[in-house]
């Protein structure tokens, strides 16, 4: 189901968290607006680490078991109830070839970057996602 040609991308459930070691697998998500990085690890937050396995870009493990779709999205729901929710939006921004990431302030569940603007401006819109 991959809508990216790139190669898939191994990483890590730490604490219910995604991480991404690989220096050059860092450097290629967060170009894309994928992720914050802290130190020397990329960390997803969980909507990023869906799309990404929804596409069939990520390979997810938790010690040696792979984690699929479904079994994080049942890992994400016990701690964010919205979950469902946020993945479809953000999906849907993402297929249409916006740059989503994290909301800030008012609220809000995403900041979206205008076709090709991620890095060089502001946001263009806020979404509040609903139910």
């Amino acid at each position: 189901m991959s809508t990216e040609a790139d190669p898939e991308i191994q990483g890590v459930l730490i604490k219910n968290q995604t991480i991404i070691l690989e220096p050059n697998r860092q450097q290629e998500l967060e170009q894309k607006g994928y992720g914050e990085m802290e130190k020397d690890k990329l960390f997803l937050k969980p909507f990023e680490s869906l799309y990404l396995l929804y596409t069939g870009r990520l390979a997810l493990f938790k010690g040696k078991k792979n984690i699929d779709f479904d079994s994080f999205l049942q890992i994400c729901k016990k701690q964010h109830g919205d979950i469902l929710t946020k993945f479809l939006v953000y999906r849907d921004l993402r297929n249409k070839g916006y740059t989503v990431k994290d909301g800030f302030g008012f609220g809000s569940d995403f900041r979206v970057y205008g076709k090709g603007d991620f890095g060089e401006k502001g946001a263009k819109f806020l979404v509040f996602g609903l139910n």
